[in-house]
């Protein structure tokens, strides 16, 4: 009698439990490029075309601006390098303090959503065990 050895299956072992296999899901994305709509691919290729035309302008000025600057701080100290490199810092700077000044505000609205959500949470539940079924109301029937 010959041995049968197991076989590993390695799509059912790195698959999460409910998700659709990888087919379905390249299925599903394929069959939902197909659904899209032509106002939907018509801003799509609007949207693609102001991209490229974006980063060409924004090359094109990264290679009109490499000749070098000194940028001058407190107690004599002082920074030399290209003027696109200092622009694209300062730019990414000022991105992340925007960034951090806003995460105490995303953190409350956050928080006081959850809250609410526990709120709405209890009041359903308090009037699910209170009241019950609603009642039909009552027909008196003519006669």
């Amino acid at each position: 009698m010959p041995v049968v050895q197991p076989t590993y299956n390695h799509a059912a072992h790195t698959q999460r439990p409910g998700w659709p296999s990888y087919e379905y899901r390249f299925k599903y994305a394929t069959l939902r490029l197909c659904r899209l709509s032509t106002r939907d691919l018509l801003m799509k290729l609007v949207s693609t075309i102001v991209g490229c035309l974006l980063f060409v302008l924004f090359f094109s000025f990264a290679l009109k601006n490499t000749h070098q600057v000194d940028l001058h701080f407190f107690l004599n100290y002082e920074v030399r390098g290209p003027l696109v490199l200092m622009l694209l810092a300062f730019f990414i700077a000022g991105a992340f303090l925007g960034i951090l000044a806003v995460t105490p505000t995303v953190f409350r609205h956050r928080r006081e959503s959850s809250q609410h959500k526990h709120t709405i949470q209890a009041l359903q539940s308090a009037a699910g065990t209170a009241a019950g079924a609603p009642q039909p109301d009552s027909v008196t029937p003519r006669g």
